[in-house]
């Protein structure tokens, strides 16, 4: 399907800490579609990165060298050796690409079936691309899809509904650990949107929160007026921990907001109350070694998943609904790569047709050194026109299957009857004149 390829790692192939590595913070991001767009083979580029996954969604020329021209990128910016990366990393190509990022967008793929935040985050991903200016007309036409394919499976199926997402599980988590948070003092780190959706499953349960953040500190005054907090700056951290009771925290920030050294003394000083921390960021925010201090319990993205099972009770028949929702929405896309290929399949076909031709007349350039120029110059024509002859009637049923639901897959298949895509001439017989062949060829290219 036009060279389109999706490169990644997930929750399903990769430890947290992997996936730490290779978060794209919104800077780190940008330098990773610029590096993608200048390799060679690599015309379009996306890149999505979430707690949950980073993937790169290409359009090359070449599927195998982009493929490892991505591998290198991501490479570089996790600082670790590619062939670590051989494992956990999953490639797809054609139209599987494309259906995976359907599935994505939808929250099917998700650690949490139909989790409300994905469909915002490949939103926000495409958008920084077109910023970029990474994006031709293959992924716009797929991550415009995409987006329209999830948003009709959440607002024609359940399966996004009871509250389904990563801030609500962790909520639940919270008071599965400390009973009524009503009387708990919440601390939430951001204020994106996983901290809105935080306290919006905070105050469904009667709790209000403190928001801290940094950059977003506007945003921050803005959701403690709407779910009753406060808001304060993030050099007043240490005091808030000191009387916090839960911190949930979600920020993009590239390094550590809590390091244990600092937690064990704010912890010294609440005389032996426990504090429950939960890391929804991806890289972490919160120093995996503070698990170790006496009284603090600390869960990760990852682990937060442990109770996601008893959510999931219900949703599989819409997650089925869902996929078929998502089906009819991928046809449309194939259908419109399909009539994208149509004219150039006929342009290759006509032109594989004209090799052939010239190296089957030059393979016989010695065997008709008694014909005259006239004659030659029939046997030519004659042989263009058995060519052309053959050709025709595939090439006007080939134009008029543009629109048909299996487009793709019937030009996908005349490329493959014919090796358009084997980047290869027809091999030539034994004995063939190889000189002779390529002053025909240039003779045809100048006429």
């Amino acid at each position: 399907m036009s060279g389109l390829l999706a490169l990644g790692v997930s929750h399903r192939t990769a430890p947290l800490a992997l996936r730490e590595q290779l978060a794209l913070t919104e800077g780190r991001a940008a330098g990773v579609l610029n590096a993608l767009v200048s390799e060679e083979p690599i015309s379009e580029a996306v890149a999505l990165s979430t707690c949950n996954r980073t993937e790169l969604y290409l359009v090359a020329t070449d599927s195998v060298e982009a493929e490892t021209a991505g591998l290198g990128v991501l490479a570089r910016e996790a600082g670790i050796r590619p062939t670590e990366l051989l494992g956990p990393l999953y490639s797809l190509r054609g139209a599987e690409a494309a259906r995976h990022l359907y599935r994505v967008t939808s929250g099917l793929d998700s650690m949490i079936v139909g989790e409300a935040e994905i469909q915002g985050q490949v939103k926000r991903a495409y958008e920084l691309a077109l910023v970029e200016g990474a994006p031709g007309p293959i992924l716009n036409r797929m991550f415009r899809g995409a987006l329209a394919a999830g948003k009709r499976a959440r607002t024609e199926t359940a399966v996004g509904q009871k509250g389904v997402s990563i801030p609500s599980v962790a909520v639940e988590l919270a008071q599965r650990n400390l009973g009524d948070l009503s009387e708990r003092r919440v601390l939430l780190i951001g204020a994106g949107e996983t901290s809105e959706l935080t306290a919006r499953a905070l105050a469904a349960r009667g709790s209000d929160a403190v928001f801290i953040a940094n950059r977003g500190y506007k945003r921050a005054i803005s959701l403690a007026q709407r779910f009753n907090g406060k808001a304060v700056r993030i050099d007043e951290l240490p005091a808030q921990l000191a009387g916090a009771d839960i911190v949930v925290s979600a920020t993009n920030s590239p390094h550590h907001l809590i390091e244990r050294s600092e937690l064990a003394l704010i912890m010294g000083e609440r005389e032996g109350r426990p504090l429950l921390l939960i890391d929804l960021a991806v890289p972490r925010d919160i120093d995996p070694e503070t698990r170790e201090i006496e009284g603090v319990s600390l869960y990760d993205v990852d682990e937060v998943q442990a109770i996601v099972e008893q959510n999931a009770s219900g949703r599989e028949a819409e997650a089925r609904r869902a996929s078929g929702i998502l089906d009819s929405e991928l046809a449309r896309f194939e259908r419109w790569i399909g009539a994208q290929e149509v004219m150039p399949t006929v342009a290759a076909l006509r032109e594989r047709a004209d090799s052939i031709v010239a190296q089957v007349l030059a393979e016989n350039t010695t065997r008709w050194e008694s014909l005259s120029a006239t004659d030659r110059e029939r046997i030519e024509q004659m042989a263009h026109a058995i060519a052309n002859r053959l050709l025709h009637e595939p090439t006007v049923r080939i134009k008029g299957i543009a629109d048909n639901e299996d487009a793709y897959l019937q030009v996908s298949a005349l490329r493959e009857l014919f090796g358009l895509d084997a980047g290869t001439e027809p091999e030539a017989s034994e004995g063939a004149d190889v000189s002779s062949l390529d002053e025909r060829r240039r003779r045809n290219e100048r006429s």
